[in-house]
């Protein structure tokens, strides 16, 4: 199985985990999606009072420079951990 085909079963795993993950977790797994995704974050950060949002745009902006698939096997490696 490729990578990406992987990493679109882990995506379809991850809404159907038996317990919900904590915030912390639930950020990484955004981040790592979006890098995985879009690449490195270059959007305009939300409004100071978007506190989700910001927090969403911030764990993705520290993924900055990490490649694709690396970020990728990161999301599979962890959905894997929380199954």
């Amino acid at each position: 199985m490729s990578l990406k085909a992987k990493f679109e079963k882990a995506v379809a795993d991850s809404k159907k985990l038996s317990e919900r993950p904590d915030n912390a977790t639930l950020l990484q797994l955004y981040a790592l999606y979006k890098q995985a995704t879009e690449g490195d974050n270059e959007t305009k950060k939300p409004g100071m009072m978007d506190m989700v949002g910001r927090a969403k745009w911030g764990a993705w902006d520290e993924l900055k420079g990490k490649g694709e698939e690396e970020a990728m096997q990161e999301y599979i490696d962890l959905i894997e951990s929380l199954k």
